[in-house]
């Protein structure tokens, strides 16, 4: 179940990075502490690992070294990302900017909520 949680996890990532140009950060890295229990340092690294070439190799590294990588996780991460974007630009390229600009400030409001009142 966590494999596909973090699948989908990538998956969704990938579709808001190619609506709102965003990923890592705001929906990769809660989507692993809340989805998959992992602590800030695991989702940090994992997520990083998944955006490996050229963005995170040498903070992934730093964190591997560490023993804070999943890497099935990383790797099917790395494929929600690659399919998800592509879908998530094409969705936002046929929608009106307002609405992708609205839905963006809903996101990052329901995003911080939820990181402000449920600490793992």
């Amino acid at each position: 179940m966590q494999l596909i949680l973090g699948g989908l996890t990538g998956l969704a990532g990938g579709v808001l990075s190619g609506i709102f140009g965003i990923g890592g950060g705001l929906i990769i890295v809660p989507g692993l502490i809340l989805l998959l229990n992992m602590t800030v340092k695991q989702a940090a690294g994992t997520s990083l690992a998944a955006l490996l070439l050229p963005v995170g190799i040498l903070g992934a590294l730093e964190y591997w070294r560490a023993g804070h990588i999943n890497v099935p996780i990383a790797a099917l991460l790395a494929v929600g990302l690659l399919v998800g974007a592509f879908i998530g630009a094409r969705l936002a390229i046929g929608l009106p900017g307002e609405l992708v600009q609205r839905a963006f400030g809903v996101l990052l409001v329901l995003v911080g909520i939820r990181l402000a009142l449920f600490v793992s």
